[in-house]
């Protein structure tokens, strides 16, 4: 994929409604190294990134961080004229185990993580952020171990028009300064490198809008 090209990735072609816009223009200079390291993401079918949905399709985008990196996740979000109700894109997002991101079922042991439920925000698309870090004080956070990869997925509401399958695998590398307590294999698997097809694109390269941040 074409590396982050300035306040825009270089792959996000002009469109119009009813498909969703790209994210915004990067303000800070935080937003700016963030984006130019590729750790920003669109989560929105129009974003090119997410191939057919099939399961046979190498398993959604993929993307590689390390601890104390950020993953931003930017919602669809539509300007004026607005197309229906029912044409804009609503996503709930999973963190789900590997079973649940090969199968696209977050049934299989997940739990919801972020909704995509306002893509006519006047403020501007919705937007999430994940940190790798191996602790968290807050309840709703996660904690992530090197060397292992974890799964995101999401779900649209039953009425959708269209209801594809959007995959994100996230592989945090690992770091030889300190060893770590294993996590639980409920969401992760210990896979090296070379088993994400070489890791083909990187946190230092990607964009997607679900969006990667960077420390």
């Amino acid at each position: 994929e074409a590396p982050w090209a300035g306040p825009l990735p270089a792959f996000f072609p002009a469109r119009r409604s009813p498909e969703p816009l790209p994210p915004p223009d990067t303000v800070s200079a935080e937003e700016t190294s963030r984006a130019k390291a590729g750790r920003q993401s669109w989560w929105a079918k129009a974003s090119g990134n997410w191939g057919s949905g099939g399961l046979d399709d190498g398993g959604g985008y993929t993307v590689e961080g390390s601890i104390n990196d950020y993953l931003d996740i930017y919602c669809p979000h539509y300007g004026a004229p607005l197309p229906p109700a029912e044409r804009m894109e609503h996503y709930v997002l999973y963190m789900v185990n590997g079973e649940g991101h090969a199968s696209c079922d977050h049934r299989q042991r997940g739990f919801k993580r972020w909704e995509c439920n306002r893509p006519a925000a006047p403020g501007g698309p919705l937007k999430f952020s994940e940190k790798f870090q191996l602790f968290t004080p807050f309840s709703l956070g996660f904690e992530f171990r090197p060397g292992h990869e974890y799964y995101y997925i999401s779900a649209t509401p039953p009425n959708a028009v269209d209801r594809p399958c959007l995959r994100l695998k996230v592989y945090v590398r690992p770091t030889n300064e300190t060893l770590y307590e294993a996590p639980e294999p409920i969401f992760t698997s210990n896979n090296s490198c070379s088993g994400l097809g070489s890791c083909q694109l990187f946190l230092s390269t990607v964009p997607v809008l679900w969006t990667l941040l960077g420390s």
